[in-house]
């Protein structure tokens, strides 16, 4: 008992250790790309730079549940692939170590992790998703007081315009500055003033714009000549958009949590939204259901052949789990459009991707000198070697070449 409680701590610390560097690596990864167009964004919007960090902050569940079954994968074959290449798993084997026994603890990682991911893609990140979308929302339509641009003509919103030679503080304090703002009944207000300041109120959707030593200018329909007003302060309301205007959570399918889209698949009252709603049911929990067979395809990547140190397994690997993640996305697209039964678009692919997975562990554990990679390691070895000819045949002759 004790010898096999201490070869589940040594497999859970080689399995720990690039667990965690990948699935940090990966999120961070995702995260910088998705930085550099999020700056973009919000620049060309002229909003704050803090609600890029807000924005990441909420796609870090996505990516978390993208990274996941990636670090997942390659904890467990870069910890049996260096029991298999240091021989330690020959002397486990013959210890009477099986296969079966050695996954214990890789499954046991398997279900807290997949456990933690549909957390994650179930109820987590429906609720992010929808906070992403009203961030966007809110920056475009000028909410989140976006940053003054020096020397541009800026918008707040539909009928004020409003210029300013220099601004501090992060927009909160400006010189130099011009203010046109127009009613719905034609009236219309020009103000030019040497400083102003923005101040909050008790209404979350007005904002005061206090102006400093200037000159106002007011013209409306009925009057005969615009009347005009030198003033040392003067406050002047801008209404801010109304979060109320935002649509509500639901919008999308990706912001339904997982109870949600299985009520919204059978109650719908269209037939494309029940579509839709099913098919992304059933994506969520293939995908979750898929990491229960990393451990198997892991354990069968990353044994290689006997004298081989090759790491095409674990090529291998990310290249099946991307490819089996993209043919879900589409499986789950033909889904929605109501071309396929959603279950039998994305359950077939799983089933077969199983019956792929279990093949390979089978032909590692009950094929003697099985090896489910064996003739690919072959195939690579000898392409290896013909550039390697070939490229030595090539410097021959290059060098045969007169100056």
């Amino acid at each position: 008992m004790l010898k096999t409680a201490l070869i589940d701590r040594y497999l859970a610390r080689l399995i720990t250790v690039p667990l965690i560097a990948t699935l940090v690596i990966a999120t961070m990864l995702f995260l910088l790309d998705k930085m550099l167009r999020l700056f973009d964004f919000v620049a060309s919007e002229g909003g704050p730079v803090s609600v890029v960090w807000r924005m990441l902050a909420n796609m870090i569940p996505e990516y978390m549940s993208l990274g996941i079954p990636i670090g997942l994968m390659l904890g467990i074959l870069l910890a049996f692939r260096r029991l298999a290449t240091s021989s330690e798993l020959d002397v486990l084997l013959a210890c009477g170590f099986s296969y079966r026994r050695l996954l214990r603890t890789p499954y046991v990682f398997a279900i807290a992790l997949a456990g933690l991911n549909l957390a994650i893609v179930g109820f987590v990140q429906p609720y992010a998703r929808y906070a992403y979308e009203g961030l966007r929302y809110e920056l475009r339509s000028g909410a989140l007081g976006a940053s003054i641009k020096v020397g541009e003509f800026t918008k707040l919103g539909r009928r004020m315009t409003l210029r300013v030679e220099e601004s501090r503080e992060s927009g909160r304090k400006l010189t130099g500055i011009f203010v046109r703002a127009e009613s719905e009944d034609g009236k219309t207000l020009a103000v030019t003033a040497a400083g102003g300041q923005f101040m909050a109120t008790d209404d979350p959707n007005t904002i005061i714009l206090r102006l400093t030593n200037g000159v106002l200018v007011h013209n409306a329909p009925g009057f005969v000549t615009p009347r005009v007003l030198n003033f040392q302060s003067h406050d002047l309301p801008i209404d801010l958009p109304r979060m109320e205007s935002f649509r509500q959570r639901g919008g999308r399918d990706g912001e339904l949590t997982i109870p949600e889209l299985a009520v919204l698949g059978h109650k719908a009252p269209e037939q494309k939204l029940r579509n839709e709603s099913r098919a992304e049911f059933h994506f969520r929990m293939v995908e979750v259901a898929m990491m229960l067979l990393l451990p198997l395809l892991a354990v069968a990547l990353a044994v290689p052949p006997k004298r081989s140190t090759s790491a095409l397994g674990v090529f291998l690997s990310i290249v099946m789990i991307v490819a089996y993640h993209k043919v879900n996305e589409y499986a789950s697209a033909l889904g929605a459009l109501g071309k396929v039964e959603p279950i039998i678009a994305l359950w077939v692919p799983f089933f077969l991707f199983s019956g792929l997975v279990w093949w390979m562990y089978r032909t590692l554990t009950q094929v003697p000198g099985g090896q489910p990679i064996g003739a690919l390691e072959r195939q690579f070895d000898k392409l290896g070697k013909m550039v390697g000819r070939w490229l030595k045949r090539r410097n021959r002759k290059a060098a045969a070449v007169p100056a």
